[in-house]
């Protein structure tokens, strides 16, 4: 395909863009909302209180977990790229690309990072088709991390046994059919039947290859490996967070944060909200007020905690996203309209 042809898939590049644009600013407001009711939980004067009185020194720190999770996580997208062959991009645009998708973090079910299929296609030329599935790699794999993070506090929990254990067999049922070559190639074939179907069934096949290859178990094994040490740093972050509200560090109140903020960051995921907002918020909060057993948790500390390690997790992934978003939406502007060069030009991946 020459610069002058058109890319068929581009064809809905606008309408799409303005979907992605659209579901952020939904996102953006439940956030605001999400605060507000955090705000009232901790009774405002007192949630105040409670934040004057952090260690905010420990903030740079907080952010170093955060950053030090994302690296890690660029690292298995990275990764992915090599498994299916993508190879055509220089380090720091695939970099810009995979933070930009961090600014999609709060759109419903998280879809709004498929925005970095888009750009990565605008980058290198690979179909949507074939990238896509890096995006559900990576969400699955982390959901499998998190369990394992979960799973780690049930020896001092004692909570939430039953819920973990679902959601482990859903993971496990899922990446098991899509091992099943014979089996899924029977329901396409049903599937190409179905006019509405039958038009895209060419992109099926070539997105069930992408997500048959990247859940092979000598794939998905070192995934979930980073992602349970890349998301150990967010855990970790959450327990400094409980440190400078004032509660005294023990190996207890560490594992204690990292089971609840692996669980509240799965149901998060599971209730498909924008960024897990409101039932990370209630389960995080909620949990402290179950868990941690000190007289000194309180709704309004409860609150203070929640606001922060959200900060933290979240909302500094999403700031950091815009302004990669911005960089690489210029550089690929900038090369798309150099003559001779519409695609990245780098050596491919081993």
């Amino acid at each position: 395909m020459t610069p002058t042809q058109p890319d068929p898939e581009a064809v809905d590049d606008g309408s799409l863009i303005r979907r992605v644009k659209r579901r952020f600013v939904y996102g953006l407001i439940l956030g605001i909302v999400v605060v507000a009711a955090l705000a009232i939980l901790g009774d405002g004067p007192a949630l105040l209180g409670v934040l004057g009185r952090f260690d905010w020194r420990l903030v740079p720190v907080i952010l170093l977990l955060t950053l030090f999770n994302y690296v890690l996580r660029f690292g298995k997208w990275q990764l992915y790229l090599r498994w299916l062959g993508v190879g055509h991009i220089r380090p720091l645009t695939s970099f810009g690309i995979f933070l930009a998708g961090l600014s999609m973090s709060i759109t419903p079910g998280k879809v709004g990072e498929f925005l970095k299929a888009y750009l990565l296609r605008r980058a290198t030329r690979t179909p949507v088709a074939v990238s896509a599935p890096i995006i559900v790699a990576e969400r699955i794999s982390d959901a499998i991390a998190m369990l394992l993070l979960a799973a780690l506090g049930l020896g001092v929990v004692h909570y939430g046994w039953q819920i973990l254990a679902a959601l482990a067999v859903v993971a496990a049922a899922g990446i098991v059919l899509l091992q099943q070559r014979p089996l899924m190639f029977r329901l396409f074939a049903r599937l190409e039947r179905l006019p509405l179907v039958a038009r895209r069934i060419q992109a099926l096949h070539v997105l069930y290859e992408s997500a048959y290859l990247l859940f092979r178990p000598r794939h998905l094994l070192p995934a979930v490996a980073i992602g349970f040490v890349s998301w150990s740093g967010e855990c970790v972050a959450f327990f400094l967070v409980l440190v400078g509200l004032g509660f005294p560090p023990s190996a207890t109140l560490l594992i204690t944060a990292t089971f609840i903020l692996a669980t509240a960051t799965l149901l998060g995921s599971v209730s498909m909200m924008p960024g897990g907002l409101g039932a990370a918020e209630a389960s995080v909060a909620g949990l402290l007020l179950l868990l941690v057993h000190d007289g000194h948790m309180t709704p309004d500390l409860a609150a203070a905690a929640t606001l922060l390690v959200r900060f933290a997790t979240l909302w500094f992934g999403v700031l950091l996203g815009l302004g990669a978003l911005l960089l690489v939406e210029r550089h690929l502007a900038r090369l798309e309209t150099t003559p001779g060069r519409s695609v990245e030009a780098s050596q491919p991946a081993d």
